[in-house]
């Protein structure tokens, strides 16, 4: 799921939900918005997502309240470790992330277990 499952109401739910029915060895890959590792570039990316990119939407946008939102949900989304817990906690195994972006972007990968497997 590529920059969605943010947007979901019950993330934990979904997550269970995909593991429910996916087969034992399959895949999940979620590539999502998350939080840049290093902090001056953090700090930088916080402050455009807050303050720049609502004034440039709201001179630039037909719906500037849509850019609002993208920057709320990007800032209260966990970060990368945060997610791969709570994927983690869904029920899959062997979560990894993959840094984009310098952290801008997360790349999630996990596997679903087999019936039994620790």
């Amino acid at each position: 799921m590529s920059f969605g499952l943010r947007n979901v109401v019950d993330v934990d739910g979904a997550l269970r939900e995909f593991a429910r029915v996916t087969k034992p060895g399959g895949r999940l890959v979620v590539c999502e918005f998350s939080q840049p590792v290093w902090g001056p570039v953090r700090a930088a990316y916080l402050n455009y997502l807050m303050r720049a990119l609502p004034s440039i939407a709201r001179k630039t946008s037909s719906n500037p309240e849509s850019y609002v939102y993208l920057a709320e949900s990007i800032r209260a989304w966990p970060d990368q470790r945060g997610l791969a817990a709570r994927i983690t906690d869904a029920g899959w195994a062997d979560v990894q992330w993959r840094n984009l972006s310098g952290g801008i972007v997360a790349l999630h990968r996990a596997t679903r277990p087999a019936p039994g497997a620790p």
